[in-house]
């Protein structure tokens, strides 16, 4: 299939009817539900962990709390993960991160979402609590064991690895894949 960036630069170069036409064909309602969305990344047999991570992506994604996900939503989502600027992309990570939506990450959430990314990608080079105490101690700059929007943004954008770090860890471009291309089976 080559990389996950080419066959989606050329969906995003399809007119939009074609992709309404995909949409629809995946979910012909025109919503994608929680369930939907878990069944269409094949999340049978996933940790509580992997779980809450899909949990966590479908309210961010569903925009209007609504319970579902629409076309709108869904292209305003691929929008902001494949061409928002910098900032935005940060505050979708941050409110993914923040999972009690105190306004504030603290180590357990980055913890629990970077366990559960492992487990979907099934890639687990890093241990996550190693990946969180190198953010926390490049950017956590009060000591207090958690990281407001100003910080998270601030430290992502002065440490070039850290940065890098996130955008590989939360690349959702197969997630997109997925969805766009419906269910197919990993060779």
């Amino acid at each position: 299939m080559g990389a996950h960036g080419s066959s989606l630069d050329e969906v995003l170069a399809e007119d939009m009817h074609h992709w309404y036409n995909k949409f629809m064909k995946e979910s012909p309602s025109g919503l994608i539900t929680l369930f939907e969305l878990k069944t269409m990344l094949q999340m049978q047999g996933m940790t509580e962990e992997a779980n809450g991570y899909v949990d966590q992506v479908f309210v961010t994604f569903d925009m209007d709390g609504d319970g579902y996900i629409d076309f709108v939503e869904y292209i305003a989502a691929v929008s902001l993960l494949l061409k928002g600027e910098i900032n935005q992309k940060l505050k979708w990570y941050f409110k993914l991160f923040d999972q009690d939506g105190n306004g504030k990450i603290d180590r357990d959430e980055m913890e629990t979402i970077f366990k559960a990314i492992q487990d979907i990608t099934r890639s687990y080079d890093i241990p996550p609590d190693d990946i969180v105490s190198l953010i926390y101690e490049k950017i956590d700059i009060n000591n207090e064991g958690e990281l407001t929007l100003e910080e998270f943004i601030t430290g992502a954008k002065e440490h070039p690895d850290i940065m890098e770090m996130l955008t590989k860890m939360m690349d959702l471009t197969h997630v997109l894949e997925i969805i766009v291309n419906g269910q197919q089976k990993k060779e």
